[in-house]
């Protein structure tokens, strides 16, 4: 299978929110190319023994997308055009002119799969669906989970830490909300501590795919979760569907940016008392989301952190 590289110049603190808008445009994955000091956590990540050099920082990066030869490229790139556009009217994001090239013949959506096993949260362990769990005795969870093409494998801090705040907050018998719910490895979290039902919403139709799978996977039956397409922000649908005062959490493991103009919506959405739970936000923008939670009128009770990452959680008041 031969596919086509496009490749794009971009401003380096933009590339979460560009990614985020590549793969709601239909983008399955996305490789990055930048100069940005490597943490320690990302230290332990790499597959080599002796770390690349990555020289002088530089405001620039570089995203790459794959689109295979026989695909519908046009209605894609249509549509990655047009969503760039939209967020280059409000966000500084760089020059974002799109390069393509042939290349050989790899395959590039399942070769990542080599670099993803199982790994634990605390005492939940996140198997891969093409890996058998480990034996460990103080395991009280095992998610099995394939991404497929769908956001969320888990290894994110971002999807730790929301998985964290739902093993501190999830009943019996609550109702939970994922907004963005990609693979529904948060839904599925909260369904095996105990949660009676999940709703998720996503922009990417591949999200009701890898949501089923990884159910069954799981032994979630049938009618315990509901993906719904579209964005809680603006659709008038969603949001009647979704409905308010419904859900005793709601999760939204989504960019600063895009979490402040969804967190009306996500307030209205919870109960009296309920708990809003949000994360992809870099620990420098931890204040606009607080600030957006009180706007909506909820109580910021406990941020959490884990690398350059925060979690905001709040509560609608009784």
């Amino acid at each position: 299978m031969r596919w086509v590289r496009y490749r794009m110049e971009i401003l380096a603190d933009a590339e979460d929110i560009v990614i985020a808008t590549l793969a709601e445009a239909g983008v399955e994955g996305v490789e990055i190319e930048d100069s940005i000091p490597l943490t320690e956590e990302d230290k332990k990540q790499m597959f080599v023994d002796i770390l690349p050099d990555p020289g002088e920082a530089d405001e620039r990066a570089w995203l790459s997308f794959y689109l295979e030869e026989d695909a519908d490229r046009a209605q894609i790139l249509k549509n990655v055009r047009a969503a760039l556009e939209e967020l280059r009217s409000w966000a500084n994001i760089g020059p974002c002119t799109i390069e393509e090239s042939l290349t050989e013949d790899i395959d590039w959506v399942n070769n990542w799969k080599q670099y993803f096993h199982q790994f634990r949260v605390d005492d939940i362990l996140i198997v891969p669906s093409w890996e058998e769990p480990e034996d460990a005795g103080d395991v009280s969870m095992i998610i099995r989970i394939d991404p497929g093409t769908a956001f969320g494998t888990g290894m994110h801090e971002t999807t730790q830490l929301c998985i964290r705040q739902l093993k501190k907050y999830t009943r019996e018998g609550t109702k939970l909300l994922d907004l963005g719910t990609g693979s529904g490895i948060l839904s599925i979290a909260a369904l095996k501590l105990g949660a009676a039902c999940a709703v998720g919403t996503d922009l990417d139709p591949c999200a009701i795919t890898a949501v089923q799978e990884n159910l069954e996977a799981n032994g979630i039956g049938a009618g315990k979760m509901d993906v719904i397409l579209g964005n809680l922000i603006d659709d008038p649908q969603v949001q009647e569907t979704v409905g308010e005062a419904a859900y005793d959490i709601v999760t939204a493991n989504i960019l600063a940016e895009i979490l402040v103009p969804m967190t009306p919506q996500a307030a209205k959405a919870l109960r009296p008392g309920g708990i809003y739970i949000t994360s992809g936000i870099l620990a420098e923008k931890q204040g606009i989301v607080e600030e957006a939670c009180r706007a909506a009128g909820l109580e910021v009770i406990e941020t959490t952190a884990q690398g350059e990452w925060v979690c905001v959680t709040a509560r609608r008041p009784l």
